[in-house]
């Protein structure tokens, strides 16, 4: 099957004094999401932020975001209800309700660098199931070992149906390290029929890229995951990370998919 490319545009931790290329605003994720689907992403990872650059569950920030997207081109959109670690669960989970395609669905609570993510067991069940009623995708979010088993009792209890989608995240600190034995362990515990990607946060992500999609898997690629095009060279913006990732497919022999091909192999339509 073709490869799905998912632009990671902004994320909930880097600023532009980071990488002054990093987009913020609606306009300026808009314009990111627009030249990323140029290079070939079929899927938008979005977070938002506020007029301070900080991370927001903010319903109208978000709803001129994806509007915006929408304008400017077809990709199929994915919210994070990840969103940052200083907003509340309770926030995040509203996003929801904007009826995005898909939606990421982390699976429990952990140290996340020097702060701590919750996801309360009971409130992940009723996000899924909130998700389920109104057609939301969950892609499920794997930072260690045992965040894979709570998704499998999700499975399990119905909660997730359809084809499982998961993001193996690797590298966070309070988390997995980003190791090819840490990705190879988790994809042979994945469901047979799963669409998953793997997400390297810093140095690894090139080269874990690229063993994931030795293995099958899925990329993504942005400013959200690496700042860095090269060691010391930061990204000049998402496009260029996207155009990287799709290159390293190409290389494999791998089709990239288009936003159709993708949306099929996602189960929505």
């Amino acid at each position: 099957m073709p490869v799905i490319i998912t632009v990671a545009t902004t994320g909930p931790i880097a600023s532009k004094a980071d990488n002054p290329s990093l987009p913020t605003s609606p306009e300026e994720i808009a314009a990111a999401v627009s030249e990323a689907h140029g290079e070939g992403a079929a899927v938008a990872h979005l977070h938002f932020r506020d007029g301070e650059g900080r991370p927001t569950a903010d319903i109208a920030t978000a709803e001129r975001t994806v509007s915006l997207i929408k304008d400017a081109c077809p990709i199929l959109v994915q919210i994070s209800t990840g969103v940052g670690l200083g907003v509340a669960f309770s926030e995040r989970e509203r996003l929801v309700e904007l009826r995005p395609q898909m939606a990421t669905l982390n699976p429990c609570s952990m140290s996340f660098g020097d702060g701590e993510f919750r996801n309360p067991p009971n409130d992940v069940r009723r996000l899924a199931g909130r998700m389920q009623e109104l057609g939301v995708k969950p892609e499920m979010e794997i930072y260690d070992t045992g965040h894979l088993d709570a998704c499998l009792r999700l499975i399990d209890e119905g909660l997730i149906t359809g084809r499982p989608q998961f993001s193996i995240v690797l590298g966070v600190q309070g988390g997995a390290a980003a190791t090819p034995a840490n990705l190879l362990n988790l994809v042979q515990r994945l469901p047979d029929n799963a669409v998953w990607q793997v997400i390297a946060i810093g140095r690894a992500n090139l080269q874990l890229t690229a063993i994931g999609l030795a293995l099958g898997g899925n990329a993504r690629a942005g400013l959200e995951d690496t700042l860095f095009l090269r060691r010391g060279e930061l990204s000049p913006g998402n496009g260029a990370l996207v155009r990287r990732a799709v290159g390293l497919a190409r290389s494999l022999d791998l089709a990239v998919a288009n936003v159709d091909e993708a949306a099929s192999q996602l189960g929505l339509i």
